[in-house]
This record gives structure tokens, sequence and C-alpha cells, in this order.
């Protein structure tokens, strides 16, 4: 951990500035600032690549407090800008970690700062809503600072999937099953993959800018969306992408973005939050059976609820007990549904997954 004299100082976009101390690597970064309620998984957090582009505020009081493991992760290195904690911890308690996230966070370039009252920062946000800002352990010039941020780009309209996606095609799983999975991935997390090849899927993961062409050469049973960073209004080759999918009329399951671009898929808009749901703890409630769920979530977008009821083809299936948001779709016409939070629930719970087993269901029942 870095000395108790070494300042870090936070600026957010609307002025305000927070002074901390320095953890991490020492240097600068910048992004859209959000916070993530989860009392665990933090290095699953900092890994998901839906994050990219984003700083981080970890609400749970202590941070590293259990280490980190090379196994806890959801993709290849950690994916969020900066960190901001109340107590992020050098000392950890499990004895099989690999390392502290002090550690861990200076080997992946990650800016982080402590010492701040993230509970007052928490309820800022959800009062102003999301908004860039810029940390630093290096420049103690808030001038400087706020002249850098304003150079940040808003996360409204900015494309990110394209750049975390991975860039070379790969398969996971039995190449001699017969539910084979043709994934678009956008910054799929390795544990949505893992709930498939867990199941008996046979998966091929391509590329963000793949063709139907390419996909439809795979010879896949079904097709899956998947979660990812940025603003889905502006990923114009994948909405074109997701409805020559759907043209193919074979299972399609979306999650987070999946779920926003089915919806652009079928003239169906999406908007930016005011804050954004990041969390293990939200409550949805699933329409259809009636039953409650308690979700993961993870997105700053949303698919326009008025937009949804006055489509024709395309059903409400799960809504946010909270704020009444739209969590889930399917179309009426061909076999497709989606859903916002992460029914992988790594970390949370875990009472999502059935979709799992939903959408391996429909490729069987589609392959009879």
């Amino acid at each position: 951990m870095s000395t108790p004299q070494q300042t870090a100082i936070l600026v957010l976009e609307d002025g305000n500035v927070f002074f901390g101390k320095a953890f991490g690597k020492i240097g600068t970064t910048s992004g859209e600032l959000c916070f993530n309620t989860g009392m665990t998984g933090y290095q699953e957090v900092f890994t998901d690549p839906s994050y990219y582009g984003q700083v981080v505020i970890m609400n749970n009081v202590h941070v590293g407090n259990y280490g980190t493991y090379a196994k806890d992760v959801e993709s290849r290195g950690v994916k969020i800008r900066g960190m901001i904690g109340r107590n992020l911890e050098e000392k950890y308690s499990r004895y099989f970690a690999d390392k502290s996230l002090q550690q861990y966070l200076e080997e992946q370039n990650i800016v982080a700062i402590e010492d701040v009252d993230t509970r007052a920062l928490v309820t800022h946000v959800r009062t102003k809503g999301a908004m860039n800002c810029i940390i630093s352990s290096e420049i103690t010039d808030v001038a400087q600072l706020k002249a850098e941020l304003a150079k940040v780009p808003s996360m409204d309209g900015l494309e990110l999937a394209s750049i975390v996606s991975t860039k070379e095609a790969y398969t996971l799983g039995d190449e001699n099953s017969p539910i084979r999975i043709a994934v678009l991935d956008f910054g799929t997390k390795e544990h949505i993959i893992q709930c498939m090849v867990e199941r008996g899927a046979y998966v091929k993961v391509f590329p963000a800018k793949t063709s139907i062409d390419e996909l439809k050469a795979f010879n896949p049973k079904g097709y899956f969306i998947s979660n990812g960073p940025g603003d889905p209004a502006a990923m114009d080759y994948a909405i074109k992408t997701v409805k020559d999918v759907l043209k193919e009329n074979k299972p399609t399951f979306g999650i987070c973005l999946g779920h926003q671009l089915l919806a652009l898929a079928n003239d169906i808009s999406t908007f930016k939050m005011h804050h954004g749901h990041r969390g293990l703890n939200h409550p949805v409630k699933n329409i259809i059976t009636g039953l409650c769920e308690i979700t993961t979530q993870n997105h700053g977008f949303g698919v326009d609820p008025e937009a949804v009821r006055k489509a024709a083809n395309v059903e409400i299936t799960h809504v946010n007990l909270n704020d009444n948001s739209i969590e889930g779709i399917r179309l009426k016409d061909r076999p497709a549904f989606s859903v916002q939070y992460h029914p992988e629930s790594t970390p949370g719970p875990h009472d999502s997954r059935y979709l799992f087993d939903d959408f391996i269901g429909m490729i069987k029942l589609a392959s009879n």
C-alpha cells in the first residue's frame, strides 16, 4: 500500500473535488463514474468487460480483504479504468489467494483512490446522475485535472464493444455436441460461456464484427448475443447482424447489451439511464411465472418501456421491482428472448440460471 502521505485526488465533471490516498498504480486515469453495491466479488467486477471505460465506486466499506485469485476473473485482465474505495485492504485472509489487491492493481496498471467517503459519493451520483471523473496520484493541480477531464468523451454515443471483443474466434466444450451455439462477443463474461458449456453446449465465440455468413458457417443450432460496454445505439454493425440472426429463426438469447441490441433490432429504442443498475441484489419479477428473482446487474443503458409496449411482436417477460424498468423481453413470432440482468451471476445469487436451461431446452426442441 502507498504511504499515508501519498495523496490522490478525485475530480468530478460537475466540479466537485475529493481528496484521498493513493492505491494501486501511481498515475492518472479517467472515465464515467459509476457504483457497485455488491458486498463481495470485487475481482469479478474489475474483470467484467461491461465496465470498460468506467471508474467504479465500490460501495462496500472494505475491499481487498480476501485478496485476489487467478480463477476469480471474467476476462483476461482488469477492464475498469479506475477504482474508488473507502478502505482498500492490502492484507488479506484467504489462504489460497495469489496476491494482495495492491499487487493486483499495480500489475494491471489500475489507478485507485481510497479514504473517500464512498457513501456520500454514491449518494451524490444517485442524485446528480452518471458523470465523468478523473483520478490522479501524480498531478496535484486541480485546475490541470479539470482541463484533462474536459477531454474525456461522454459514454452516450460511445462504441466500445469492438475494443473488448475477442480478436480471433475460439471454441469451448465438446465438439461432438449437437448443441452448437454461435456467440457474438461484445464483451462476454467467461462464466456466461461456462454456463452454456456446463449444459452440454459446444460454443464458438466470434469477434463483434463477424458477418452472418461467418456465423452460419459454424452451423449453429442457436445464437447468443453477449453483454458488453458502451452505447448500444452506436452499434449499427451489431444491430444489422442481430437482424440477420433473427432471420435464421433459430433460438436466440441475449444478455444485457445483447438485450438492448435485440430490442434495437426490432425498432425499439434504448436510452441512457440516470445512474444505471450495478450490484448483486436487484429484485426482478418474471411476469410469465409470477416468481421473483434476486439478480446481478451491470448496465447504464436501458430499453424504452413505451416503445416495448407499442411493439406488436414483442412481449415483456421481466420487470425491475425497484423502478419498473424493462428487464426481459421475448419475440412472439420467433424463438428469441433476452434479459437486461446477468443470470450467470458471478458474483451474486443463482436465482436466474434457469434462463440457460430455457435456452438449451429451446435448442433441443428446435433440433428434434
